[in-house]
């Protein structure tokens, strides 16, 4: 009892979704005595149903973090048939039995008719019914204090990430910046899997959004808001990251890509909002500024940067993405030291 209630302390007293990933894996790893425990995200990709792990866990070891990269799709959900007809059943819980009475339990987290998170516990011996109950116990406090968690970090008008949350997933990102995973037994140290994979800050701002709210009404602003949130999610990759400054300011996250593939996903978006009919408003376009990460530099620095950027592209026709240290390099920009406001046009 004492070692649920430690438990179940440490998974409350965290104020981030990563955290709680952590605190809940090594919950179930220790109540369970499981070989490996992983937090899974279910996503969809190219039209395939995928399993991206964020959180692991394995016996004596230490919960970790999972960072995705690029070319890293995810695992195929139809490898896991138990899963799948889990999923597609809207069933609780899924197994895959194994010698000695182990084997490997899923069990998916569904809020209403949708499961966006699965644990995965990997136990070698049997587990008696007081522990299933306990673990069921656990995870849903788990998926509670994940709703509450999601309440607190999104934007309520578009859904998106918040301001207060950007600045710690960007710490985040900061300290993973050219640091080495940690090894394994089955995979050794690796940095990123390509020397030219960065990651990436993007500042986007919706061209002439004054004039929409002044001609259309606010209703109608707030509509375009909706419909560019949509866009950015659908455009951008499951493990990018998706922020509302508030206004007409949004800014995103790209984790490992290297800057051709950059380019290609901000673009792919900038083109689907300027192709997109918004409702009475009719066109919209959007400018883009975005920069390389540097663990070297301050956050603000960087957010500088990208600022610099954007405020380029819009100095010159905008409706296009512009790249800070291109232009630096072309001498379209000065490189210079950045202080703590940003500001848009």
């Amino acid at each position: 009892m004492d070692c649920l209630l430690k438990h179940m302390v440490d998974m409350t007293g965290h104020r981030d979704h990563h955290m709680l990933d952590l605190s809940v894996s090594a919950a179930v790893q220790e109540l369970a005595a499981a070989a490996r425990v992983r937090v899974l995200t279910l996503a969809s990709s190219g039209g395939k149903q995928l399993l991206r792990p964020r959180a692991v866990i394995g016996a004596g070891g230490q919960a970790r973090l999972e960072e995705p990269y690029e070319g890293a799709a995810g695992e195929p959900l139809a490898a896991l048939p138990e899963l799948q007809a889990c999923l597609a059943a809207r069933a609780a819980s899924a197994a895959r039995p194994g010698p000695d009475g182990g084997g490997i339990l899923w069990l998916p987290l569904w809020i209403g008719e949708r499961a966006d998170t699965c644990l995965e516990i990997t136990h070698p011996a049997p587990l008696l019914d007081a522990t299933m109950h306990t673990i069921a116990g656990v995870v849903s406090v788990y998926r509670n204090f994940q709703n509450l968690l999601d309440y607190s970090e999104r934007d309520s008008l578009t859904g998106l990430l918040n301001r207060k949350t950007f600045d710690d997933q960007l710490a985040r990102m900061l300290q993973s910046t050219d640091a080495p995973e940690p090894s394994l037994p089955d995979r050794p140290e690796r940095r990123q899997p390509h020397a030219d994979q960065r990651q990436w800050l993007a500042v986007i701002d919706v061209d002439h959004f004054k004039r929409v709210n002044d001609r259309f009404g606010h209703l109608y602003g707030d509509e375009v808001l909706i419909l560019i949130a949509n866009l950015l999610q659908s455009s951008f990759r499951a493990h990018d990251r998706v922020f509302r400054f508030g206004g007409e300011e949004f800014v995103v996250l790209l984790r490992s890509s290297t800057l051709e593939n950059a380019w290609k996903i901000i673009e792919r978006f900038r083109t689907s909002v300027e192709a997109h009919h918004f409702p009475q408003v009719g066109q919209v376009t959007v400018s883009v500024g975005f920069v390389a990460l540097s663990a070297s530099e301050p956050p603000v620095a960087i957010l500088g940067h990208a600022d610099q950027a954007l405020y380029y592209a819009k100095a010159n026709g905008r409706n296009r993405a512009c790249h800070y240290e291109q232009l630096v390099a072309e001498g379209l920009l000065q490189a210079a030291a950045s202080n703590d406001t940003v500001e848009f046009f």
